[in-house]
């Protein structure tokens, strides 16, 4: 899992834990979203998620390349209907199912390291967030950051560095959760210890080792 040289440098000088949130801290599924919008727009998944997910324009969201105006006028150009921020909302909304177990060691880590949030998304996702997912707000108050805040996205190691920056952490005093090995690969390259995220089993022994864990 980690070294013992590692696991001493983490054990002796970690300040935060920075979790992704999709597959991490919430079951994501994309498919139930795509119905959703397909629905609405009268159409098909297979179209909506070649004219959002195929095509790159989810990336261009993430990655601050369009503001949230135009992420959300161009989400409904492309799938061929006006879509409102609140329509964008439900169907994110319904795709995203929290994790109790992983909130409850989130909330057991905030009790002698600090806590927050880096997920890969539009910043419509930290501004609604009380709604798509009420959870995460009582665990990591304002500390939920999305990519496109950064202007860049995960596995991009400034994205990383930007949001330590803005909470005021040194790399090397981070440890980073996420479900997707390219994204442990950028966070290691930034200079954070880095966890890739497969069962709670798994997390709660790696946190364990560190000596994180206090439950």
């Amino acid at each position: 899992m980690f070294g013992h040289s590692e696991s001493a440098a983490v054990t002796n000088g970690i300040k935060l834990v920075l979790f992704d949130m999709d597959n991490v801290l919430c079951d994501y599924d994309r498919g139930k979203r795509v119905a959703c919008l397909a629905e609405l727009a009268g159409s098909t998944s297979e179209f909506i998620h070649k004219a959002i997910w195929d095509s790159g324009f989810e990336l261009l969201g993430d990655c601050g390349a369009l503001d949230a105006a135009d992420y959300l006028r161009g989400f409904g150009e492309r799938i061929g209907y006006p879509l409102s921020l609140d329509e964008w909302v439900e169907a994110r909304r319904r795709s995203m199912q929290a994790k109790g177990v992983m909130l409850e060691i989130a909330g057991s880590l905030r009790k002698t390291v600090d806590i927050a949030v880096l997920t890969n998304n539009t910043t419509l996702v930290a501004d609604h967030i009380d709604t798509l997912l009420p959870d995460l707000r009582p665990l990591f108050g304002s500390r939920i950051y999305t990519s496109a805040q950064f202007k860049t996205a995960k596995p991009d190691p400034r994205c990383y560095r930007l949001c330590l920056s803005e909470l005021n952490v040194r790399p090397e005093t981070a440890l980073f959760v996420d479900d997707l090995m390219a994204n442990v690969a950028g966070a290691r390259e930034a200079g954070l210890f880095a966890h890739h995220h497969t069962s709670v089993e798994s997390f709660r022994q790696a946190l364990s080792e560190l000596g994180l864990l206090h439950e």
